[in-house]
């Protein structure tokens, strides 16, 4: 089978191409590398391509036969999606339609679509479920919506079948230490962590203290960033199977506070790491953990790195190899 992955570079995509090829799957990534990296490719074909660019991107569906597409290629901050909103709807919601629309007029009808749980907005109940009520209170968070809006009616018209897997914090480096997070301005807090403690930024701030949690900061949940693959490649043989359309939360399940998250890192390095309690960041949730019963009754999917440690640990490992 032939898959094509869209962000093949970055820190997903490529992850996902080294399993996909230890597994027997056939990938090209398609990548314009404006925040991946070309040497995070080394499984597979590589394209250097935007998906603005519906010629480029026709030729090499159909050149390389694709059967399936797994796609990552998206921006991802939240924050910088408020302050530059048309720069997500340009490449998260046009370029996206972009690739829907080439795939199907090349006869490749099988998509994975990577969402987020950014869709929800703000929690009404613990842990979230598929059914929770979509409600997006940013332009990122609005772009997956629209997308999956967007899915379902090209599934009902034009007999598009995908999945659509909404994320909630994908953590965690490659454990052979050949891939991790390099993201360019960091956002996500375990490496911001890591950044810390190894001189990169003077310290690690932490947004509020007094939150309605057993620590007073924020609780999110982490998931593996194998773990998050695995359940992409479970996904492709649903499709494989005939499954038409299914959304998943991928998530633990279980949450753990900024405070925890700090003392994990703390605890596997054995280093200190300067802390600074600043005020609480507009719009910031206390608890957001998302359940993925239906991911492990449907895909079968049991996260092998379920553990705070075993995930902060994974990412201490990599670093040490840079």
């Amino acid at each position: 089978m032939q898959i094509l992955v869209t962000g093949g570079a970055g820190y997903i995509g490529s992850q996902a191409i080294k399993l996909l090829n230890q597994q027997g799957y056939n990938t090209v990534a398609y990548d314009n590398l404006s925040y991946g990296y070309r040497g995070s490719v080394n499984w597979g074909e590589f394209i250097k391509g935007d998906l603005s660019d519906t010629a480029k991107l026709k030729k090499t569906l159909l050149d390389y036969r694709i059967d399936m597409v797994m796609h990552f290629a998206s921006y991802i901050s939240a924050g910088e999606s408020v302050e530059n909103p048309p720069k997500y709807y340009q490449n998260n919601i046009v370029d996206s339609l972009n690739l829907i629309n080439t795939m199907l007029s090349c006869g490749v009808n099988k998509l994975i679509f990577s969402s987020s749980a950014a869709v929800y907005g703000e929690p009404q109940e613990a842990p979230i479920t598929e059914t929770h009520p979509l409600n997006p209170i940013n332009p990122y968070g609005m772009s997956k919506y629209l997308i999956e809006k967007a899915l379902k009616v090209y599934a009902d018209v034009e007999g598009l079948r995908y999945i659509s897997f909404r994320y909630f914090n994908a953590a965690g480096a490659d454990p052979d230490g050949e891939l991790g997070e390099k993201h360019d301005p960091e956002t996500h807090l375990i490496p911001l962590i890591f950044d810390a403690l190894t001189g990169k930024r003077e310290d690690i701030k932490v947004f509020g203290n007094d939150y309605n949690t057993p620590d007073g900061t924020c609780i999110r949940d982490y998931i593996h960033i194998c773990d998050l693959v695995d359940a992409h490649i479970l996904g492709l043989g649903l499709l494989e199977n005939g499954v038409k359309t299914q959304i998943f939360n991928l998530g633990n399940g279980a949450g753990y506070s900024v405070k925890e998250v700090i003392d994990a890192v703390k605890k596997v390095t054995g280093h200190k790491i300067p802390v600074i309690t600043t005020a609480r960041r507009p719009g910031d949730s206390s608890r957001l953990v998302g359940s993925s019963e239906k991911a492990r009754k449907i895909l079968g999917w049991n996260p092998k790195y379920p553990k705070l440690e075993q995930i902060v640990s994974t990412v201490w490992q990599w670093l040490k190899t840079q």
